[in-house]
């Protein structure tokens, strides 16, 4: 019989030690967040003709930005210490240190991750693609310019980047296995390059992902103009018919396929669609709301609903118990470290104006223009 005082003495266990490599990379990269950390600090205190609190707002603002560039923390991380530094060392108040939080980017990202996490789970994203290839055809060549398609039309719904390249790799997969080839093939290599290229390009040419969030809002604040989604997309249309049809016809260029035709042609793609089995009751919720959400954007120009609140709104919708798609387990699921970075973003650029901070960088960034814009 054990004890009670032994039983406690042996619940205390030692972490098992990090591997060689992941502990020489931690060390780096403490190394160089101490270098970063020590580069700003002497930024700070260097005798600059600054009002101080600008001065003080410019090097936090330096922390956060190389950081960033660095990625010593995740985006997220870095951005929550830039906004405590500026509310602990009394550059701003907390309500200007954390004003990201209450803008509208921040939560219009979250209601686009429940978007992303809606369509995936569901299965709605895998079956539009196969849909979408279904009606392109069954060559290599249109197969190709299916994924690219479907990629494009899941930017609405799906705005991560990688969430859609984990969507459509499973679909290419199943493709390069039906074409007979392996992964080292011209066949793998054209799909999983173009797939991982257009998702880093869509997101930014619809107001889906976190930098055209970012970017939107940022274009309201400081211009002062009202940005439709729908004016976006139509904005950016002709760059999305020029960077798909130019990445698909180099996509054929550089990387030749082994065949021509997937064998079974369109046999394959339908029997694919059979096993996912009819339209399931939570496939047909996802479509009904994200119907209801592009529809909404797309006219928001005649109704003028803010394109931040249809998103939070059909989120939350997707949450309701029997309304929504998703369950409090799944909300516990979704990645915040974005929505964390996207608001500090905000709150950094609020911070920057507040303290005057941006009108030192503006003027400095045109008086070192000057000499070469000079047209006399």
């Amino acid at each position: 019989m054990v004890r009670p005082l032994q039983a406690v003495a042996a619940v205390p266990a030692e972490p098992p030690p990090l591997p060689a490599p992941a502990a020489a990379a931690d060390v780096r990269r403490a190394g160089l967040l101490v270098v970063i950390a020590a580069a700003c600090t002497g930024f700070w205190l260097l005798p600059l003709p600054v009002e101080p609190l600008a001065h003080k707002a410019l090097a936090v603002g330096a922390f956060m930005i190389l950081a960033w560039m660095t990625q010593v923390l995740d985006h997220g991380i870095a951005g929550i210490i830039g906004c405590f530094l500026f509310w602990m060392l009394g550059v701003a108040r907390f309500e200007t240190a954390f004003s990201g939080f209450a803008d509208t980017s921040a939560w219009f990202l979250f209601g686009a991750l429940c978007f992303g996490m809606m369509a995936g789970q569901s299965g709605l994203a895998r079956r539009l693609a196969y849909l979408v290839m279904r009606g392109v055809g069954h060559s290599y060549a249109r197969l190709l310019l299916g994924l690219i398609l479907s990629d494009f039309l899941l930017t609405a719904i799906v705005p991560s980047g990688i969430a859609r390249v984990v969507i459509m790799a499973a679909v290419a997969m199943g493709l390069v296995d039906a074409f007979g080839v392996g992964p080292g093939s011209n066949i793998a290599r054209g799909m999983f390059i173009i797939l991982t290229y257009t998702a880093t390009i869509f997101d930014k040419m619809l107001i889906a992902g976190a930098s055209s969030i970012t970017a939107r809002g940022a274009i309201e604040r400081f211009g002062q103009v009202n940005v439709f989604w729908s004016q976006w997309a139509l904005a950016y249309l002709p760059c999305d018919i020029l960077v798909m049809l130019v990445g698909w016809r180099l996509t054929l260029w550089m990387y030749p396929p082994e065949a021509a035709t997937l064998p079974g042609g369109e046999d394959y793609l339908r029997r694919e669609l059979r096993n996912m089995g009819p339209w399931s009751a939570r496939e047909m919720r996802a479509a009904t709301l994200m119907g209801l959400a592009i529809g909404l954007w797309v006219t928001d120009f005649v109704h003028h609903i803010p394109a931040p609140m249809i998103g939070l709104g059909i989120g939350l919708l997707a949450i309701m118990p029997r309304i929504g798609v998703l369950d409090t387990d799944d909300v516990r699921r979704i990645n915040y470290l974005p929505i964390f970075f996207v608001a500090a973003a905000v709150s950094l650029s609020n911070v920057l104006a507040q303290t005057r901070a941006l009108d030192v960088l503006t003027t400095t960034l045109f008086e070192w223009l000057q000499p070469h814009i000079s047209t006399s």
